[in-house]
C-alpha cells in the first residue's frame, strides 16, 4: 500500500479525484454525461500529442516543434484534398497528414541524430521554420469550407445519449486517442525498441554499449513524434471544421505539463502512459472546468501553474528523500 501511493500515477489520480469533487460540489453540471463528454473530446488532440511527447521525454529529449508539425500537416493536407479529391473519405485525410508529420518528424531526427545538435534548440528552430514556410509558401488563410469527410467526422459520434438541454454525443475520435495510447504501451513496455527508449533517456553512452544503435532509435522517435503529430492536427482541424494556419501552435507547454504531471522525467529514462493519460485529464479539466466554480479565466493559468508545481514537486521531493535513505544505508 505504501509503494502504491509514492507512485507519481496514485499522487495523479487522487489530485484528479479531489479536483473533480471540488468542481462538481460546487456546480453538479460537471458531472452531467454532456459535460463529461465535453471533456474528453477537448482530451483527444491534447492527448494524442502528449503520447509523441511522452516518448520524446522518456528518451532524454524535448520536443517543442509538434504543434508546428500538427498544423502544417492539417492545413497542406486539407488544401491538398480540396484541390485534388474533395471527396475523398476522412481515412485518406489522416493517412496523408500522417506521412507528411513523418517527414518533418525526420528532419528533426536528421539534425538530432546526425549532427548531435541539443533536441531542444533543434525543435526550436523547426517549430520556427516550419510554421513560418506554412504561412508563407503555403497559405495564410482560414479555410472554412472544408472537404465534407471531415465536416461528416466532426458531426459523427459512436454514442447519443439524450440529456434535458440537448444530447450527449461521444466523439468517436476518443477511440483513435485510446488506440494510440495502447500502441505506445506495448511498444514501450514489450519490445525491445521500447527498452532502447529508456535506455537513451537513462544513460545515452551506457544504451550504445549494451547494443542499442542510438541513431536508429532518435530517428524512429522523432518520426513517431511526427507521425502522431500530423494525426492530431488532421484531428483537430476536423473537429473544428476548418482549417487554420495560426491554430494549435501555442499548445506546447499543456501538453508538455501534462506529461510531466504523469510522471515523466525532463531529464529521461521515466514516464508511463497511465500517467500520462491521468496528466492530460487533470489539465483539461483545469483549463475547461474552473469556471465552473467562479475562477476568472485570468486566474486559470495561475492555478494550472500552481498544479504543475505541486504535481512536479512531491514527486522530486520523494526521491531526493529516497535518495538520502540509500545513501544511508549504503554507509552503514
Amino acid at each position: 500500500m505504501k509503494r502504491l501511493f509514492s507512485r507519481n500515477e496514485t499522487l495523479v489520480a487522487v489530485t484528479l479525484i479531489l479536483l473533480c469533487l471540488v468542481i462538481g460540489l460546487n456546480n453538479p453540471t460537471f458531472f452531467t454525461l454532456g459535460n463529461i463528454f465535453t471533456l474528453l473530446r477537448s482530451s483527444i488532440v491534447t492527448g494524442i500529442f502528449a503520447m509523441g511527447v511522452l516518448i520524446v521525454l522518456i528518451s532524454g529529449g524535448i520536443d517543442v516543434s509538434f504543434t508546428a508539425v500538427g498544423v502544417f500537416a492539417m492545413y497542406s493536407t486539407v488544401k491538398l484534398m480540396l484541390r485534388f479529391a474533395p471527396d475523398a473519405p476522412i481515412w485518406v485525410g489522416f493517412v496523408v497528414a500522417a506521412i507528411i508529420g513523418l517527414g518533418l518528424g525526420l528532419i528533426n531526427a536528421f539534425f538530432i541524430a546526425q549532427f548531435k545538435l541539443p533536441t531542444l534548440i533543434v525543435t526550436l528552430g523547426t517549430l520556427s521554420m516550419f510554421h513560418g514556410f506554412l504561412l508563407f509558401a503555403i497559405g495564410n488563410q482560414i479555410i472554412r469550407d472544408v472537404p465534407p469527410s471531415l465536416t461528416a467526422f466532426a458531426r459523427s459520434a459512436i454514442l447519443r445519449i439524450p440529456q434535458t438541454r440537448g444530447t450527449a454525443n461521444l466523439h468517436p475520435a476518443v477511440l483513435l486517442t485510446l488506440a494510440i495510447a495502447l500502441v505506445v504501451w506495448l511498444l514501450l513496455k514489450y519490445t525491445m525498441l521500447g527498452r532502447g527508449i529508456y535506455a537513451l533517456g537513462g544513460a545515452p553512452e551506457a544504451a550504445e554499449r549494451a547494443g542499442f544503435n542510438v541513431t536508429r532509435i532518435q530517428y524512429f522517435i522523432y518520426g513517431f513524434v511526427g507521425l502522431l503529430s500530423g494525426i492530431a492536427g488532421m484531428t483537430f482541424g476536423s473537429l473544428a471544421r476548418q482549417a487554420n494556419p495560426q491554430d494549435i501552435v501555442g499548445m506546447e507547454l499543456n501538453v508538455i505539463a501534462a506529461v510531466v504531471l504523469g510522471g515523466a522525467y525532463l531529464t529521461g529514462g521515466r514516464g508511463t502512459v497511465i500517467g500520462t493519460l491521468l496528466g492530460v485529464l487533470l489539465v483539461v479539466i483545469a483549463n475547461n472546468s474552473l469556471i465552473l466554480i467562479g475562477v476568472p479565466t485570468v486566474w486559470q493559468r495561475v492555478v494550472i501553474g500552481v498544479i504543475i508545481l505541486v504535481g512536479t514537486g512531491i514527486p522530486a521531493v520523494q526521491e531526493r528523500r529516497a535518495g538520502k535513505r540509500s545513501f544511508g544505508l549504503a554507509e552503514v
